[in-house]
């Protein structure tokens, strides 16, 4: 008996009928028969690529590992960029903006690279920085308001700023700069006449002179409430909340995005609110999340975008700015209502009281022992101070021109409900002056030991205080006018926060500061960056902008197409993998019968019997 066995493997798991054939296992290479560990290192590898994939391409959507990459160098620049401006650099732009205040006027340059093309961020602005690594800068006196007389001048008198500029500039960038001269206070308080007058000065000679890109619309004066808007879009710019991009450090909130149809909400890092109290007035600037009927007055609403559609840069920001409620303005109005009281207390009683400075009268927001005399020559009052600093606080709480509408804040001006539980602000000027100045305690404020430490200080003797003042106790710009005022200072501070602006005592998230990571953020920041966002459009492809009216929708569909390219992905490797075991195990098999096979063939060779073929 003749027995001739033959493997056949037929392939046919998981393909077509039409790809059907069949191989032998001894023709079969090596790699196609792996042992179980090569196995496992293959769906290792599998596992690892399709991670880095989900990673790569579908963590959060288009451009999402560009954008991480740029989060992380945003969060490196955050140190102070103290580098030299490379004006070589033939792909960097200039920018101009002068600010006309009522002291002076100041030009500040500012220089970006070109935009990434990605629309959902802005240009990246800084402030231009010479070879010394200073910050180019000038300043000039008087303010312009001055030359209200002679509007003629007004050109004359900006000339030097702008020659200042076109030399750090280089010649080849002048046409292609934006200039802005944008006027303040001073001039906001001109008749409408000579602020026109001089304004149509500059807008005359300025271009004769100088080759910046500048129009008749670069030149205006601006309200209290563009200027509180600028600052509080500055101030985001430096802290980063305007890059969207997703990070569990930041903390969120849910905005609903005005002008939409169907409200639409959106999670985006919260902004900073910022509140800024100089010495004639307070200003407080916050975003309002939720859509809600406020004055228009009071309300900015506006789009930081490239794009009028796209809704992630819009912004509804409540400003509200109080004339007569800074620090200085507030000491005055206390002053005038003093002395008139001590005036009619007088004559009602007959008395001569702080008249002379034998019988003083006694003030609780001056420190302890301090004599001082406050108003004109023919009504001049001594006083003496007491240090009580909740006894002053009481006094002040008048000044606040509060009204028994919880909705309302200083003078009565209504204010928008603030998340205190999700919310977070910054401190400007006195807010930081008088934390920091003499109290030495600057930075997250704490009201508690803020009040503790402004006690202290009020009830301090004023020799006491004096002598800590020359020996260099205090912060190296504190004069003796801010040892004399600062317990008046703290006290009108307390109130106005926690009073005026109701923030309750136990806020935390309160950080007064002069600078925001080393650089003082001047409004001017704001104003640039608001004022050159459709730049962007010139180096964004036209084929992203296409079908920004559904953006939400394409950025919807590529998550879906990439989770399924992924998932067959996954299936194809899968089968893969299957097909390979059914190969092992089929070669176990056939290698089993070729044992038998060789065993019936010495059978056959011993017995002599003829072949019989037998086919498995």
């Amino acid at each position: 008996l003749g027995l001739k066995v033959t493997s056949v493997i037929s392939i046919s798991c998981l393909f077509p009928a039409s790809w059907h054939f069949s191989l032998s296992p001894v023709v079969l290479p090596r790699f196609l028969l792996p042992s179980f560990r090569q196995l496992l290192l293959l769906g290792l590898l599998t596992g690892v690529m399709g991670l880095l994939y989900l990673l790569l391409v579908t963590g959060k959507g288009q451009y999402s590992w560009l954008r991480e990459d740029r989060h992380i160098h945003t969060h490196l620049g955050r140190v102070p960029d103290m580098e030299a401006t490379d004006t070589n650099n033939p792909n960097l732009n200039y920018g101009l903006v002068v600010d006309c205040g009522s002291s002076g006027s100041r030009v500040f340059v500012y220089t970006w690279p070109r935009h990434n093309g990605n629309p959902h961020e802005l240009l990246d602005i800084k402030q231009m920085r010479d070879k010394h690594r200073k910050p180019v800068v000038m300043k000039i006196k008087p303010g312009i308001s001055e030359y209200a007389s002679t509007p003629d001048k007004a050109s004359d008198y900006i000339s030097p700023l702008l020659s200042f500029a076109a030399q750090h500039i280089p010649k080849n960038k002048h046409q292609e700069t934006p200039l802005y001269i944008l006027c303040t206070a001073g001039m906001r308080v001109l008749p409408e006449s000579q602020q026109e007058a001089l304004l149509e000065d500059l807008r005359t000679d300025i271009p004769v002179n100088f080759n910046f890109l500048f129009s008749d619309s670069h030149v205006e004066v601006i309200s209290g409430k563009q200027e509180g808007v600028y600052a509080w879009i500055g101030i985001n710019f430096v802290l980063g909340r305007f890059n969207h991009v997703e990070d569990e450090h930041e903390a969120v909130v849910e905005v609903q995005v005005p002008g939409s149809d169907q409200q639409e909400t959106l999670v985006r890092k919260r902004t900073a609110g910022v509140l800024d109290m100089g010495g004639v007035s307070t200003q407080i600037a916050y975003e309002v999340p939720k859509t809600e009927e406020i004055a228009k007055n009071l309300l900015a609403e506006f789009n930081l975008g490239c794009d009028a559609h796209r809704t992630e840069h819009v912004y509804r920001v409540y400003v509200s700015t109080f004339l007569g409620f800074g620090g200085n303005a507030a000491r005055q109005r206390y002053e005038e209502n003093l002395i008139s009281t001590t005036q009619i207390q007088n004559k009602l009683l007959g008395q001569h009281q702080g008249e002379i400075a034998d019988s003083p009268i006694l003030d609780p927001c001056l420190p302890a022992d301090l004599q001082d005399e406050v108003g004109p020559q023919e009504q001049r009052v001594h006083l003496r101070g007491t240090g009580d600093f909740d006894r002053c606080r009481l006094l002040l709480q008048p000044f606040l021109n509060r009204t028994n509408d919880t909705s309302t804040s200083l003078n009565g001006v209504y204010q928008p409900p603030i998340n205190f539980t999700n919310s977070q602000f910054y401190g400007f000027s006195e807010f930081y002056y008088c934390t920091e100045d003499v109290l030495r305690m600057g930075g997250d404020y704490n009201s508690t030991k803020y009040s503790n430490a402004a006690k202290s200080y009020c009830a301090t003797q004023w020799k006491t205080l004096k002598e800590r003042f020359d020996r260099g106790l205090y912060a190296s710009h504190a004069d003796q006018h801010r040892l004399k005022y600062q317990c008046f200072k703290s006290a009108w501070m307390y109130e106005v926060l926690h009073s005026g602006f109701v923030f309750p005592a136990a806020y935390e998230n309160l950080r007064t500061a002069l600078l925001v990571y080393d650089k003082e953020v001047q409004w001017t920041l704001g104003a640039i960056l608001y004022r050159t966002r459709f730049l962007p459009l010139r180096d964004i492809p036209q084929e992203s902008l296409k079908g920004s009216h559904s953006h939400w929708h394409r950025s919807f569909s590529f998550m879906n197409n990439h989770y399924l390219f992924l998932a067959c992905f996954l299936v194809v490797v899968l089968s893969i993998l299957l097909y390979l075991l059914r190969l092992r195990r089929i070669h176990k098999r056939s290698t089993l019968l070729r044992g038998a096979s060789a065993s019936v063939q010495w059978l056959e060779e011993g017995l002599g019997s003829p072949d019989l073929p037998v086919t498995l």
